[in-house]
């Protein structure tokens, strides 16, 4: 499987990967997702990035200096993705799928298959790289929940844990509140989008909103937030580095 470039950067540009003094290379996965499209957005506009790869199936319409998209279509195989996983310091991995959405099978497939295949060509490429893994609340390590969505986000987590990467970050957000309308991917999301004031207000520690989210994923990747505190973000950590980081509000990039 290959993988094709294109973009605002010119391939020989995308090549050297080379930031200036100070800036970041970063590699986003999923980045035509709701978390992973205001990640991309944060990236861009943030003084510390020099340089943004862009992992995914589709093209995510954003033309910027900064920015290279790599369209793979199998992650099942990521080999192709050697090269343009050379040079970077750091993914944010937002690749995912809803439960109920697709069959147990391709749940474990999306969750755990596909995000070991990509840690490993990542890992082979730029070694001294970290990773940020968007998990999700109730991610079980020890593989004993009966949720399957518990035990393979749980069974991921461990994977890039052992991987041998300098910095792990597991984020484990509750429900994210999409912040702009879209058409939810099944009754339980539609449901909490339509109580979600009320929601909010009886367990402030269950939501957080995906703009929030993404902000924090990049800031805690750039800074090695793990050095201080720990692989794991549960929501409440989430939600008080989101309000550390702005505590008048996240600018929305809708």
């Amino acid at each position: 499987m290959t993988a094709s470039q294109t973009g605002s950067t010119s391939a020989s540009e995308s090549e050297t990967n080379v930031p200036a003094a100070g800036q970041k290379n970063l590699v986003i996965v999923g980045a035509t997702g709701m978390v992973g499209g205001y990640a991309l957005r944060y990236m861009l506009d943030h003084p510390a990035v020099g340089h943004v790869t862009s992992v995914g199936r589709k093209p995510v319409g954003i033309p910027h200096p900064k920015l290279v998209e790599v369209l793979h279509r199998d992650f099942a195989d990521c080999s192709a993705l050697a090269e343009a996983l050379s040079g970077q310091h750091a993914a944010v991995f937002c690749l995912g799928t809803y439960t109920g959405t697709v069959s147990d099978k391709e749940l474990r497939t999306i969750t755990v298959d596909y995000t070991i295949e990509f840690a490993r060509v990542l890992r082979g490429s730029s070694p001294a790289a970290a990773f940020a893994f968007l998990s999700g609340a109730g991610a079980d390590p020890t593989g004993r929940s009966r949720m399957p969505f518990a035990r393979y986000k749980g069974e991921a987590e461990n994977a890039l844990l052992a991987a041998g990467f300098p910095g792990v970050y597991l984020f484990r957000p509750a429900y994210i509140y999409p912040g702009t309308p879209r058409r939810e991917p099944n009754f339980s999301y539609r449901l909490l989008r339509a109580i979600y004031p009320a929601f909010r207000v009886l367990f402030p520690h269950q939501v957080i909103r995906a703009d929030d989210l993404a902000r924090v994923m990049v800031e805690v990747t750039l800074q090695r937030t793990d050095e201080r505190r720990g692989p794991v973000f549960e929501n409440r950590d989430i939600q008080g580095i989101a309000e550390s980081l702005c505590p008048n509000g996240i600018p929305d990039f809708s």
